[in-house]
């Protein structure tokens, strides 16, 4: 198999929200893994499917600080599960695996726990200590990873904050405890798809260039796949535009 690696972008909360849903299902070489690191054009929350819109509200004040002000932001609900997200300083992937590969087709648990000790391994191998966390916290059921948390093998969860705790199979600093990476999934017909985030203030001062090469190795042998530097796909004439609007309506953002 091949791991298409595509150009790093940098767009809209909304327009990077559309990309990665669109790698997952109108992706022209879709026998091929793909893999994608991008940037965010203004400061950025997003929260996951299932999230209530008026609990992520209450979590901004916390989240982003005294001197903060929520209108500065952009707020977008995630085509996958999981949390709030504060992506004003993470490093941001998308990894989406075809149908038929075993990883995609595996229990959620099993590939969010697979990527995430690949990007630990990563940070290992280019010094920075990280482990994955072994046990859900003793107030959840373990994490939300999926806008589907029914399906056997998902086990669902309360609502959360990313970055403030870890919940199972997360990335954290071993010595610590704090919490480095995660990530949120969605599985449709055509496969799987990662969002994952890693806290660039957790990591500290660190080579991103060097971890991104490293993290890509580590999942290409995973993956049993070929990494190939790949141009950005062409998607149907204009659907990356209109999927970008519907993510920034109030129908989309506010639905729950």
């Amino acid at each position: 198999m091949q791991l298409d690696l595509l150009p790093d972008r940098a767009d809209s909360a909304a327009g990077n929200m559309a990309a990665d849903f669109l790698l997952l299902q109108h992706y022209p070489a879709a026998k091929n893994a793909r893999f994608r690191h991008y940037d965010w054009h203004r400061p950025s929350v997003t929260f996951g499917y299932s999230q209530k819109i008026a609990f992520v509200r209450d979590q901004l004040p916390a989240l982003l600080g005294p001197d903060a002000d929520p209108a500065d932001l952009t707020l977008c609900r995630r085509p996958t599960g999981g949390g709030v997200v504060d992506h004003r300083d993470d490093w941001t992937y998308a990894l989406v695996l075809p149908r038929g590969h075993d990883l995609a087709d595996a229990p959620a648990p099993v590939s969010y726990e697979r990527i995430h000790a690949d990007l630990a391994a990563a940070l290992r191998d280019l010094g920075r200590p990280a482990t994955l966390q072994t046990t859900c916290p003793a107030d959840a059921d373990c994490h939300l990873i999926s806008d589907k948390p029914g399906r056997p093998g998902r086990a669902p969860a309360g609502p959360t904050v990313c970055f403030t705790r870890a919940e199972k199979h997360d990335v954290i600093d071993p010595a610590t405890g704090r919490k480095l990476a995660g990530a949120a999934q969605k599985r449709s017909k055509h496969g799987l798809l990662c969002q994952g985030s890693v806290d660039r203030a957790a990591v500290g001062d660190f080579d991103w260039d060097a971890f991104a090469a490293a993290f890509i190795a580590r999942l290409a042998a995973t993956l049993a796949a070929e990494a190939v530097p790949t141009p950005w796909p062409d998607f149907p004439e204009g659907a990356q535009e209109t999927l970008a609007d519907h993510y920034t309506t109030p129908e989309w953002n506010t639905f729950r």
